[in-house]
């Protein structure tokens, strides 16, 4: 068996800095069980992963566009992108950081930052280069001051994908001053396909390793207060239907830090099993991360609204709970509370996070 890389261009973008125009690369990985999948330059995003079924179908289980364009529109929700410098929110724009008032960005309502300001990682063009025919490798350096964020942080990300259906992602950064770090993929998925929707959605089977989720104000914005999820619809811990789930819920729909319980030393667990039995994908995500938002493209556009769809990939129409999140991270909002697990980093310290994206199918039963 073999792993294959190839590259092409996929278009190009001015660069949010220099203003130049320059070519957005695409990378594809293939393996010799009929997986592929396509990262970009453009914010270090997964385009597109596709995996057989049980009957030995492919299809691609993540949203996406076809062009640069789908995903520099205002409408693009992160589709499949690297988020930072800090993913999710940072309440009111502002913390603490070593007895000194940091300031940075408010691109969420004038009121909080989301998922690294205005220009965040997902917007910038990332360097890339093939290693070995094993990996590519994508560098972004961050200069101090950018968004409000002390430091210049050089970042990287590396994507692997293996001979057992598993798609790695790996992290890491450095910095010249203490500054906040917390690096996520926002990739969409329905195993059902991309353009399945919400019917196949609901359809899915899931499975969250979590006893508590972190609460959170009617911004989204953490308290500080923990949940225990045992006896609500949060208690994910078993493999149960996500629809009858959300109808449980009180809200639009999961949008949640889940404090997930890693396996003894903080190592690499697996945290989340999604599965739909229809076509028999399944996906398990692994990580050494302390959470994972767990979100149900709530604020994709409504259909009982006749809110317009967000067009994607071969013209697919992507409505509300389209497709499911599990963005591994340390908790949101993380600079604001002590008793979060710290996000800082520190000059002559590395910043590292992993994700795996592990793949399978197996015949409906």
């Amino acid at each position: 068996m073999s792993i294959t890389i190839t590259q092409d261009v996929f278009g190009s973008a001015k660069d949010p800095f220099t203003k130049k125009d320059t070519a957005i690369h695409r990378f594809t990985f293939c393996n010799d069980n009929n997986m592929s999948v396509q990262v970009i330059t453009l914010g270090a995003t997964i385009t597109s992963i596709i995996v057989p079924d049980g009957a030995g179908n492919t299809d691609d289980v993540v949203c996406g566009f076809d062009n640069v364009e789908g995903y520099q529109a205002s409408n693009n929700p992160y589709f499949g992108a690297t988020v930072g410098r800090v993913a999710n929110r940072v309440g009111f724009g502002k913390f603490i950081l070593n007895c000194e008032e940091i300031n940075v960005s408010k691109n969420w309502n004038d009121r909080h930052q989301l998922h690294g300001g205005f220009i965040g990682f997902d917007k910038v063009h990332w360097t890339a280069s093939i290693h070995d025919n094993q990996t590519v490798v994508m560098s972004h350096v961050s200069e101090d001051g950018h968004e409000g964020y002390p430091g210049k942080v050089a970042a990287i990300v590396v994507f692997q994908l293996t001979e057992e259906n598993e798609f790695r992602v790996c992290f890491s950064a450095t910095t010249t001053k203490p500054t906040p770090i917390n690096l996520t993929n926002h990739s969409y998925f329905n195993l059902a396909g991309h353009n399945a929707g919400s019917q196949q959605l609901y359809e899915h089977l899931i499975k969250i390793k979590a006893d508590k989720i972190t609460v959170t104000d009617s911004d989204s914005i953490p308290t500080g207060e923990f949940m225990d999820v045992d006896g609500t619809p949060y208690d994910l811990r078993t493999l149960g239907k996500l629809g009858p789930r959300l109808q449980k819920l009180r809200a639009l729909g999961y949008d949640d830090n889940f404090c997930v319980t890693l396996d003894h030393g903080n190592t690499l667990t697996t945290i989340a099993k999604v599965s739909h039995p229809k076509s028999g994908r399944w996906m398990e995500v692994a990580t050494d991360q302390p959470g994972v938002q767990f979100y149900t493209s709530n604020f994709m556009p409504d259909p009982a609204k006749n809110e317009a769809p967000i067009i994607g990939k071969e013209g697919a129409k992507y409505f509300k709970h389209g497709a499911l999140c599990l963005e591994t991270q340390k908790y949101p909002d993380a600079v604001n509370h002590e008793n979060f697990p710290s996000i800082i980093l520190n000059p002559k310290e590395t910043y590292t996070h992993e994700v795996i994206y592990r793949f399978g199918a197996c015949k409906e039963v």
